[in-house]
């Protein structure tokens, strides 16, 4: 058998050391391309903002805002009729128990008292005589003259002038009260809101002249909208700050909540009566009401940027604190706030929850937390 010639054996070789190249190549290229899938299969974990859930009962501050108002406000008129002379009294004017405000022209009551008085004077002149003629007649008693007819008829005489008197002594009391209401007087210490009469008019009895609020006792008035009508009947005390003196704060308590709404405004009507009254205060200022109130179930606060949207229903990431993976969770929100949610239910006690990127975020995704210093409020 003749062997391959030295070119031959040359160029066996190089066949085999291209195929054996080859081969490495091919071996090379599947090891990089098994470890680049190695890779992708289990990417770095990403770090998330977490917060840890925690429930607590807490009380809230609700503000309204409210103004200073008279407990009593009254519409101030003559007890009898007749012409405005004179009034005492301006709009604003601070006035003091049993103070001359208006008067009406007394002409014609003058007269009525001293009529009244003519007639008392004549009728004690009647029941003196009655009187006189019935004491004489008793004294014949024992004598044939007297007749227990006529004294009979005598001492009824005598009785009816005596009656007589009496209505006379009324009738001129009566007569000087008219007298003395044709002069006005403020009936407790206020100020004169309004005056609806002039000087010169002429005023059917009991028709309003003036309106005095009353400054003994001042209320806060609010208007309390209808998601806030059970907490307020709920409160046990209130404070009010005056926008005149801010920075102090004065007790109030509350007095009255109306049943109905205001027609206009669609609010209750709610008056505080002014336990601590400041220094200066005046009708008509405005009062900033707040009062305390507590949730009636425990909520937990979270941030607005940790809760994401499931169809309809608020959720948030809930993270495992051992392998970092999320799932989503549907969560019930007792109230929003601007930059808040007070969760009722859906998590638990102790949970971590993702609080920011949350729409990002995929089922099963795994993260690494970064626990936030401090939570929201």
């Amino acid at each position: 058998m003749r062997l391959p010639s030295i070119p031959v054996k040359l160029a066996l070789l190089s066949v085999s050391l291209l195929a054996l190249a080859g081969l490495g190549a091919t071996a090379w290229g599947w090891k990089s391309n098994a470890t680049r899938s190695a890779v992708v299969a289990e990417p770095a974990m990403r770090p998330a903002r977490v917060m840890e859930i925690a429930y607590h009962l807490r009380g809230r501050s609700v503000t309204m805002a409210g103004t200073v108002v008279p407990r009593i406000e009254a519409t101030l008129g003559f007890r009898v009729a007749g012409k405005i002379v004179e009034r005492l009294v301006d709009v604003g004017a601070t006035v003091q128990p049993g103070q001359a405000i208006a008067r009406l022209d007394p002409t014609d009551y003058r007269l009525a008292v001293d009529n009244a008085r003519a007639a008392l004077v004549s009728a004690e002149a009647d029941w003196q005589r009655a009187k006189a003629d019935h004491e004489r007649y008793q004294a014949l008693r024992n004598s044939p003259a007297f007749m227990a007819q006529t004294a009979e008829l005598r001492q009824s005489t005598a009785a009816t002038a005596e009656a007589r008197v009496e209505q006379a002594r009324s009738q001129l009391a009566t007569a000087e009260n008219n007298l003395a209401y044709t002069t006005l007087h403020a009936d407790a210490a206020g100020v004169v809101t309004a005056v609806v009469a002039e000087v010169g008019q002429v005023m059917a009895q009991g028709q309003g002249v003036f309106k005095v609020a009353r400054t003994e006792e001042l209320e806060i008035l609010v208007g309390v909208p209808e998601n806030r009508l059970a907490a307020m009947r709920q409160i046990p005390g209130a404070s009010f700050e005056l926008w005149s003196d801010k920075g102090h704060k004065y007790a109030a308590r509350l007095r009255e909540l109306s049943p109905s709404a205001d027609p206009v405004t669609r609010t209750y009507p709610a008056r505080f009566t002014v336990v601590e009254r400041p220094a200066f205060i005046g009708l008509g200022m405005t009062a900033t009401l707040t009062f305390e109130r507590s949730d009636l179930e425990p909520v937990a606060n979270v941030p607005l940027s940790a809760i994401f949207q499931h169809g309809t229903q608020p959720a948030v990431w809930v993270v495992d604190r051992t392998s970092g993976e999320i799932a989503l969770r549907d969560v019930v929100i007792a109230r929003w706030r601007d930059d808040t949610a007070a969760i009722l239910s859906g998590v638990k006690e102790g949970e971590l929850i993702a609080t920011a990127g949350v729409h990002k975020l995929e089922p099963g995704q795994k993260v690494r937390p970064l626990l936030q210093q401090a939570e929201a409020r």
